[in-house]
């Protein structure tokens, strides 16, 4: 396996420091906790920059937020200090480990959201279609993945390419909070559970950068054993929901079968009761939309919770709780949701939406997106 030359100094220099201030910024530069850094912005770098360089870096106190969509989840919340040393981490290690990804994978990638991974799951549909045999799609979905990933494992993972000792104590202290447990027991529920029984050695908070960027690569194990091991062609995976389309049902038990071991003994990982095998030609909810060879559509549920938020923000807006900037952000970013979606008449639906409480110029560059 490719080691990779990097080193503990190439991320905690302070040019790299300072652009990583910059984008944990983006588009976020008014809220009060960043306006309060950048105040002082020379000497809080500095003090990041010093701690870095001796050694003496700690990650800070979450905050715990849940939020209910679509279900209870627990988030945990970094102050900015920390937000802008896990993008100084992701701004050199994501891009090194982006070349190791398989091209079937998605989910918190650039140009690989949940839109391009329901295309690819068309395409698939389409090509066998065309096939004389009858073909059938194997959906898993892990249990609990967030919670539930070893951080011992994950640590080891790294280690593979990462040979700097400093680098590693820095991941390392990023994975382990001595303050905070992010893991739950087997069987837990987040929404059930007192964040005093989580457990410490397990686990990653939803919500950061890197957690994002740990989860592709501790999945990227189950993706080279499924691509190269299993040799699948029509296997692709959405963060923890994996996709396998096969003309054999009997061997898409079997592999079911051998995917669950390997999870469980590599990664210490259990697929949850979702597990579906059912002919192609049926309708595959995936990645929060409703898939076939003719239609790509949003379900139903996602649409309810659309629909709720526009109206939230419609009226937040007219309370003056909301800048139009913010409520164009929101809107430009259902247009990108629904962009390839059949449902009839919902960007419509939307642009309408919008344009109520906007001026007629924001409506025009509403259309003009389209």
């Amino acid at each position: 396996m490719k080691t990779f030359k990097v080193k503990y100094e190439d991320i905690t220099n302070y040019n790299n420091i300072y652009a990583a201030h910059i984008d944990a910024m983006k588009g976020k530069s008014e809220r009060n906790e960043i306006m309060r850094f950048t105040l002082d912005l020379d000497r809080n770098l500095n003090a990041l920059y010093k701690d870095l360089k001796e050694g003496k870096y700690k990650t800070s106190g979450y905050r715990l937020i849940y939020i209910h969509v679509p279900k209870k989840r627990l988030i945990m919340a970094l102050q900015y200090r920390d937000r802008v040393l896990q993008w100084a981490v992701y701004r050199v290690l994501n891009p090194l480990y982006e070349k190791s990804y398989i091209k079937d994978s998605y989910g918190c990638r650039k140009e690989k959201g949940r839109e391009k991974a329901a295309l690819r799951l068309q395409y698939w549909l389409r090509q066998t279609d065309r096939k004389p045999a009858q073909y059938y799609y194997l959906k898993l979905d892990i249990s609990k993945f967030f919670y539930r990933v070893d951080h011992e494992i994950l640590i080891n993972i790294l280690r593979r390419r990462i040979k700097d000792e400093k680098l590693i104590w820095l991941l390392k202290k990023i994975i382990n909070s001595d303050k905070r447990p992010f893991g739950l027991p087997l069987g837990a529920d987040p929404s059930e559970i007192d964040p005093c029984e989580m457990l410490f050695d397990k686990g990653m908070p939803i919500g950061n950068l890197t957690s994002q960027m740990f989860a592709n690569i501790y999945m990227n194990e189950l993706d080279q054993y499924i691509k190269h091991d299993l040799r699948l062609k029509y296997a692709e995976r959405y963060i923890d929901d994996v996709i396998i389309l096969h003309d054999n049902k009997a061997e898409l038990w079997e592999i079911k079968a051998k995917i669950e071991l390997f999870l469980h003994e590599n990664l210490k990982l259990n697929l949850n009761n979702k597990t579906v095998i059912r002919p192609t030609t049926s309708k595959i909810d995936f990645v929060g939309y409703v898939v076939t060879k003719d239609e790509i559509r949003l379900r139903s549920a996602s649409v309810k919770r659309m629909w709720a938020r526009i109206k939230y923000i419609s009226k937040a807006y007219e309370r003056g709780e909301m800048t139009k900037k913010k409520v164009n952000a929101t809107m430009q970013s259902y247009f990108g949701l629904v962009k390839y979606c059949t449902n009839k008449g919902l960007r419509e639906k939307i642009i309408d939406s919008f344009s109520m409480h906007c001026t007629d110029a924001a409506r025009a560059k509403a259309l003009e997106s389209q």
